[in-house]
């Protein structure tokens, strides 16, 4: 695996700013996305996604600050730096009375060499090749969605951002489309993932951005951003009582009493004599052995890692996500 910096920037963001009238509703976003990599972008209802998303793809301008595609500035050279983006903002629009190949051959029309041969390539990256001349409103929601990717992949593109791709997907088209999409990465090709779900975002980004109030907040691997915070260690003690003011005697320990920002399935098992802590995970073996002496029955410990959804419920202070 190679470093960040021997990857090639395919996306840079550098101090983006947006003021609408008198408020600013951008006020500064920052980063990278690399060749090869899948990037999340996540944010609660109103922190400035899809207005951040707009001024990538040119359809808005920014106040401040520079957005660039494999080196061209966006809002300086837009016919330049667009040709390397495939991008789908919101859901992709389609004609269903046309076949999906007759819609990507109306959308081919408006690039330059793009061939008859490179429809029926797409149409096979995106696994629709044996269904590519059934009219569309035969088509499944994901069927759609994977055209309209389809679509953005025609001119080649170096850069694919995706807004909300698994919006009204069941499981099985999400998973597909997560499989697609790890492909596409594998293969070169840079992709910028915009989510509320984000648990898809754990499984399937490489590294994320969380925005909040027109700022971005964090930047980094998902395992690292998980793993920069406290893991949660379950403990199963009898008597819990006697066990727990053993955990609390130590200054490197932590009760959690406030199970909101635990996992849903977690909560759930969490049997009577379960005490919930925050303690770093080499002093877990030392006090099992201080419990065992003072005669508390250990039944059982289990280490629990943060979800990427604890982590953004921590950062924006609870807020919704859209």
């Amino acid at each position: 695996m190679t470093s960040e910096e021997e990857k090639d920037i395919v996306l840079s963001v550098k101090h983006l700013k947006k003021k609408i009238k008198r408020k600013w509703i951008i006020k500064d976003v920052t980063f990278d996305v690399y060749a090869g990599e899948i990037f999340g972008f996540l944010g609660p209802n109103g922190a400035g996604k899809t207005t951040t998303i707009r001024m990538l793809v040119d359809l808005i301008k920014p106040t401040e600050g520079v957005v660039s595609v494999c080196g061209y500035v966006v809002h300086q050279k837009p016919e330049h730096a667009l040709r390397y983006v495939g991008s789908i903002v919101e859901n992709p629009e389609m004609y269903t009375y046309l076949t999906g190949f007759e819609n990507l051959e109306h959308f081919a029309r408006m690039l330059p060499d793009v061939s008859e041969d490179r429809i029926y390539e797409v149409a096979q990256i995106v696994g629709l090749d044996q269904r590519i001349h059934d009219k569309v409103s035969t088509y499944s929601l994901g069927m759609r969605q994977r055209l309209g990717i389809a679509q953005a992949l025609l001119g080649r593109p170096k850069l694919l951002i995706l807004d909300e791709p698994t919006n009204g997907l069941d499981p099985k088209g999400i998973k597909e489309l997560r499989a697609f999409i790890k492909k596409l990465a594998e293969e070169g090709l840079a992709v910028l993932v915009s989510s509320h779900l984000l648990s898809e975002i754990q499984l399937l980004c490489d590294r994320v951005a969380i925005i909040n109030k027109g700022e971005v907040l964090t930047v980094g691997k998902v395992d690292e951003l998980i793993g920069e915070h406290s893991h949660v260690t379950v403990w199963h003690l009898t008597p819990s009582d006697e066990g727990a003011r053993w955990l609390m005697n130590h200054p490197r320990i932590k009760r959690i009493k406030d199970t909101s920002m635990l996992d849903d399935a977690l909560i759930a098992s969490l049997g009577p004599n379960a005490v919930i802590t925050e303690m770093p995970e080499e002093l877990v073996s030392e006090m099992v052995k201080t419990m065992v002496r003072a005669g508390v029955k250990v039944e059982g410990v289990q280490r629990v890692n943060p979800t990427l959804e604890q982590l953004f419920l921590r950062m924006t202070e609870g807020e919704s996500i859209e």
